[in-house]
């Protein structure tokens, strides 16, 4: 069992910054895939990001590429996704999940753990 809380978003103007953490509990941390999703209002949840349970791999889907950096630091049982040059495009809840099987997956049914989210809202 592993239990994600986030934190970190917050209203930033567009071309901000801000840093998401997810802290997870349990030993197995280190084990596990981590993604990040997000949600807007009437959309479906879909795929920002993925690191691998050692962090060597890193999986971003196009739109966010060169502004979200997701790493993680396994000592503090922490994932962070570093959001720059913010759009007002990325407002949504963003989450993060614990794959327990396989390679980091864009899909959000591999994923067997997630947070509450936290809401991130840029304005224009």
């Amino acid at each position: 069992q592993v239990q994600l809380v986030e934190s970190g978003g917050g209203l930033v103007q567009t071309g901000g910054s801000l840093r998401l953490s997810c802290a997870a509990s349990g030993r197995t941390f280190s084990s596990y895939s981590m993604g990040w999703f997000r949600q807007a209002p009437g959309k479906e949840r879909e795929f920002v990001a993925a690191i691998s349970a050692g962090g060597l791999n890193t999986y971003y889907t196009d739109s966010v590429k060169g502004r979200f950096t997701v790493s993680r630091d396994n000592a503090k049982n922490t994932v962070y996704l570093q959001m720059n040059s913010l759009k007002p495009e990325d407002t949504a809840v963003y989450y993060c999940a614990a794959e327990a099987l396989g390679p980091c997956s864009f899909d959000r049914y591999e994923y067997d753990y997630w947070g509450q989210g936290t809401q991130v809202t840029v304005s224009s």
